[in-house]
């Protein structure tokens, strides 16, 4: 008999959850947010507001953001706090359980700043996890809609005021998941951007009320994302990176996509990086990608470790590649460099590419479509012919292979 015990990361700290291998619980979630996690929230949001103001010069007023149950779970409710700060209200715990009872508007003369209109996209397994977190934002969203405040100091206010109704909490249609996306970017079957956009905003329209009632929302929710200025992700461990995983591109790519499509332009796009307690640390999403390119794509480290994997090693190059591209379809971010040193690692790589034609050509094939996909897409610019025809012969060698031999 192995007794059962808590899930979360090693990484951040939480040495309760070790040994791992055993049956695990989450969390109890009458006690989320925990006090831990507001002070890393409210320090995370105040980053927020500091790099926008140095982008912008400007006060932050609308911002979207995508909410995972995963993340949650292990960080205590990170970024329920970080949305709660924005907005300018603190959880109120009670004193022996150390569980939120209520909320506190915290006062705009000991604010010192105007409050932030935030939208959410939940994911369909935050909904399914956390109803309780559902009512308290909804809470939260009333209270602050509801102040007496100036425009200037509070837009949701203002909001309500105009069209009597501030719904701020959306998602996917009860009992479904993702964002969309998946299929149009693994097929290549989307023309430009504004098919991207569609796809996220056809999944992500419905409507979470306190009672995670649902409805249907289309409208309210492009209403809404056409005045959002900044989409921000978080990400609260380091055991994976954004081209981990097709999840990443879908939520803030296919957000920023849709933001871009009602409003005639990008948002800007942040990255949080909560993965180390006590030092969370928010930057540009473009920035993001080429510190993943450099230190994991292309490092030799990790491709020696994939390369001992087999067929499952190469499935691993392709994927990453794949989301690189994704990410670059949703928010146009990826920089020709990253694309270029890719290239010149992998495809001019005789040891690698040797490695994928004898265990997975299927993969070796899929990052020479995707590449010629790049290229024809515009998003690889400059390419010259001798790198065009490399990556034509690639493939044409791949089929020939796989054609033979399977």
């Amino acid at each position: 008999y192995i007794r059962s015990g808590p899930s979360g990361a090693p990484t951040r700290g939480k040495l309760e959850v070790l040994p791992t291998g055993k049956n695990f619980f989450s969390v109890d979630t009458r006690g989320l947010p925990t006090e831990s996690a507001w002070l890393m929230g409210e320090s995370s949001a105040n980053q927020i507001l500091a790099l926008y103001m140095q982008d912008k010069g400007e006060d932050l007023k609308t911002m979207a953001i995508s909410l995972w149950a995963t993340s949650t779970m292990r960080n205590g409710g990170e970024d329920i706090c970080q949305i709660l700060s924005l907005m300018g209200v603190k959880p109120l715990w009670d004193g022996p359980t150390r569980r939120v009872i209520d909320l506190e508007v915290i006062p705009l003369t000991i604010l010192s700043r105007p409050r932030v209109d935030v939208v959410l996209r939940i994911s369909g397994m935050f909904r399914d996890s956390f109803p309780q977190l559902v009512k308290l934002i909804s809470k939260a969203i009333e209270l602050i809609a509801n102040l007496d405040e100036d425009k200037s100091d509070n837009p949701l206010s203002y909001e309500l005021k105009k069209s009597k109704s501030v719904d701020r909490i959306f998602g996917s249609a009860p009992g479904s998941y993702g964002a969309g996306l998946q299929e149009l970017i693994s097929n290549s079957s989307w023309n430009d951007r504004k098919d991207l956009a569609e796809a996220y905003l056809n999944w992500s329209k419905w409507i979470y009320n306190k009672n995670c009632e649902t409805k249907s929302g289309r409208k309210e929710f492009e209403n809404i994302l056409k005045k959002v200025e900044l989409v921000i992700h978080n990400q609260d461990n380091k055991e994976h990176d954004i081209l981990d995983s097709d999840d990443y591109y879908q939520f803030q790519g296919g957000l920023s996509s849709a933001v871009r499509e009602l409003s005639g332009h990008y948002p800007e796009i942040y990255f949080g990086d909560l993965s180390k307690f006590g030092k969370s640390k928010i930057k540009h999403l473009s920035s993001e990608i080429d510190k993943v390119v450099r230190s994991r794509v292309v490092n030799p480290k990790w491709i020696k470790g994939m390369m001992k994997n087999g067929y499952k090693g190469g499935f691993e190059f392709s994927a990453t590649l794949d989301y690189l591209y994704a990410y670059d379809a949703t928010t146009n971010l990826v920089s020709n460099w990253a694309y270029e040193t890719i290239y010149k690692s992998w495809i001019c790589n005789s040891d690698i590419k040797n490695f994928l034609k004898e265990n997975n050509p299927w993969a070796l094939k899929d990052i020479g479509e995707r590449y010629l996909e790049i290229i024809n897409r515009g998003m690889w610019e400059n390419v010259s012919n001798d790198v065009l025809d490399s990556i034509k012969s690639i493939i044409n060698e791949t089929e020939a292979q796989i054609e033979k031999n399977f």
